[in-house]
């Protein structure tokens, strides 16, 4: 987990004993907007990804778009990064760095895109094909976007975080897939990365309690094969250890009064790779 920022909207809202942040009504609308602009661009995005096309090309697009629609990159200069995107390829698990390299038909690519838009930051990120995936590809893509769906239907106000996590583990591990454990979930708003960490897997009941105005991402990432990872000598790149295909699908959301608002919705309905209503 990325070390946490200053908080600077500390006029807002309050800080729970836990060091979580409670926004106000009014703050739903900038999460919102910054959301559906990060949705945008990976709606747009789709037909950029083929066989034959290289992840710089394909970054390449998300600084030009991201730009064009009047917003910033939250990860250009972030901790020396120079991308408007993490793409992560096949056995990659996050953080892969865009560049010359080409996508062969079959590969299987998670892209990482935030944004700020009017200091709000929206952070999504789902998986696309380059051509056919492979039917055991596909059933990895399938269970991990289910996976972070179960783990948005325990979001309400009284459940915990453990409720999160053990939704999404107990899912992925009846599908005899494992849940990497090296990386999770943040708090978010004003800034990028903020309490609490929010892990993708855990015990029901367990962890801090869910209170309306909390804003932060789940983003499961479910391997075919061991949980393990390692990071290249890039000092960003993460990799499963066994070199299995992983998938990782994000939404960025808020807390509501009887559940939770996804702020990262696809304004096409295109957030699986085969266009399925998210």
């Amino acid at each position: 987990m990325e070390p946490m920022e200053p908080d600077v909207n500390k006029d807002k809202g309050r800080v729970t004993r836990d060091g979580i942040r409670i926004y106000q009504p009014g703050d739903f609308a900038g999460m919102h907007a910054a959301g559906q602009v990060t949705a945008q661009i990976l709606d747009e995005v789709a037909e950029h990804v083929f066989p034959g096309q290289t992840t710089g090309a394909i970054d390449d697009f998300i600084r030009k778009r991201v730009e064009e629609l009047g917003t910033t990159s939250a990860t250009i200069g972030y901790k020396g990064y120079q991308h408007a995107s993490c793409i992560s390829v096949n056995h990659v698990v996050c953080h892969g760095i865009p560049g010359d390299k080409k996508v062969k038909d079959g590969d299987i690519l998670n892209i990482d895109v935030t944004v700020i838009k009017d200091g709000w930051f929206g952070d999504s990120s789902r998986m696309y094909v380059a051509g056919k995936m492979s039917r055991k590809a596909e059933r990895l893509v399938q269970v991990t976007h289910d996976a972070l769906m179960k783990g948005i239907e325990a979001v309400k106000p009284g459940n915990t975080f453990g409720d999160i996590g053990h939704a999404i583990q107990t899912y992925a591990e009846s599908q005899r897939m494992s849940v990497v454990r090296d990386f999770c979930g943040h708090g978010l708003g004003r800034v990028f990365h903020a309490p609490p960490n929010v892990l993708h897997y855990g015990r029901p009941g367990t962890r801090e309690v869910l209170e309306e105005g909390m804003f932060f991402t789940i983003e499961p990432m479910i391997n075919l094969g061991r949980p393990e990872t390692k990071v290249l000598s890039d000092d960003w790149t993460a990799v499963t250890r066994d070199k299995s295909l992983s998938a990782q699908f994000e939404h960025s959301i808020g807390v509501t009064a009887d559940g939770c608002e996804i702020f990262t919705l696809s304004p096409g309905n295109m957030f699986h790779p085969t266009y399925k209503t998210a």
